[in-house]
């Protein structure tokens, strides 16, 4: 999929600039350029772009004027692009992604749209979850953990940590190897168990899950998310000392920095090392 753009600068030289240096980027697709605020308004209800390129000073409507006027749930990702640094401030207090000046470098080009995609696929991600959270508000049986199968298999005392996880669906129980799966992430008061390309969501808590999940394998890498370390290939760094869990599967996931530390110790002592550099993608 790509991340659908609109170009918006009062200035020809400068929209035709950037779309020949976003040439080099084959995941960013210009979907229009608009020499205006009016033209972009009417762009952004026409095509919702995914991403906005976005110029200050524009007559008839700044760019801080613009965003004033796009309602919430329409707002794409920006990134100010402007021959002022003076504006940077207010800039990041409008939630832009970044602030560049023009003429802009290609580093910090490439490092903008570095955060543009780490942005874009949590956006996606939280979509999808919201598109299942909707489609079981529809369904008249959850799908759940069998009531009181957590804390049975936390007090058995030949069993340490789960193997299986009992889930049940509708009436039917199935078992979950715990070993095939990917990541589990929170999605309101349900887990996303993401499994062998599958997504299993049951009822309960992340507390409970790891209670239940062996550590050596299970760690939480953000307060809402747990990985299998057994399922990541590649730890790569990202911007400002952040990081990247690559999963065999391809999924990228987030590590936040209060985890960071010990997810890397046990990355290391599974042998896998970190790769890329900051900014860089694998």
């Amino acid at each position: 999929m790509t991340i659908r753009t609109l170009i918006v600068d009062d200035e020809p030289l400068a929209r035709r600039g950037l779309e020949l240096r976003l040439r080099d980027a084959p995941d960013i697709e210009i979907v229009r350029q608009c020499a205006n605020g009016r033209e972009a308004l009417a762009a952004i209800t026409e095509l919702a772009p995914d991403l906005m390129l976005l110029d200050i000073q524009m007559p008839g409507m700044s760019g801080f004027d613009l965003l004033a006027q796009v309602p919430r749930e329409s707002m794409p990702m920006v990134v100010f692009v402007t021959a002022f640094d003076r504006f940077a401030i207010q800039a990041f207090e409008a939630r832009a992604l970044d602030y560049l000046l023009k003429p802009v470098d290609d580093e910090r080009l490439r490092q903008a749209l570095d955060r543009v995609r780490a942005q874009w696929q949590q956006r996606q991600a939280l979509a999808q979850r919201e598109q299942l959270m909707a489609l079981l508000a529809d369904l008249t049986d959850k799908v759940e953990i069998e009531p009181g199968a957590l804390a049975a298999m936390a007090d058995s005392p030949a069993r340490r940590y789960a193997t299986m996880l009992p889930i049940r669906v509708g009436r039917e129980t199935v078992r979950l190897d715990v070993a095939t799966i990917d990541w589990i992430d929170a999605a309101g008061d349900y887990m996303c168990l993401h499994a062998a390309g599958q997504t299993h969501v049951l009822r309960a808590t992340m507390k409970e899950l790891e209670e239940m999940l062996d550590p050596r394998f299970f760690q939480r890498v953000h307060r809402s998310t747990i990985v299998n370390l057994a399922m990541v290939s590649a730890l790569r760094p990202h911007l400002n000392g952040e990081c990247f869990l690559k999963l065999q599967s391809g999924q990228e996931i987030k590590l936040s920095r209060s985890y960071r530390d010990k997810v890397e110790m046990l990355l290391d002592s599974a042998g896998v090392a970190p790769r890329g550099t900051p900014g860089t993608t694998s």
